[in-house]
């Protein structure tokens, strides 16, 4: 038997942000490592990037990809831009 969306807790808005919010943090976590920074400017530097406007955008599929793809989709972004 096929279940509808609304009956599935995992489609609600409230939950895929949580999900997302997650994603994020663990994404900066891996950054301030990668670039020897503090997590919360790692944060800051992520959520203005290109990549994190493409991780909220279903139609580009990034949000589909490991947190470590994305993170060094990131660093690449920030080379291109440098």
């Amino acid at each position: 038997m096929e279940q509808k969306n609304c009956d599935n807790p995992m489609k609600s808005p409230v939950i895929q942000e949580i999900i997302m919010s997650n994603r994020i943090g663990a994404i900066s976590v891996i950054l301030a490592k990668m670039l020897d920074i503090d997590v919360v400017k790692a944060l800051k530097m992520f959520y203005s990037s290109k990549t994190c406007a493409n991780l909220h955008d279903k139609s580009t599929g990034l949000y589909l990809y490991g947190d470590m793809y994305i993170a060094d989709e990131f660093i690449m972004e920030m080379d291109k831009t440098a």
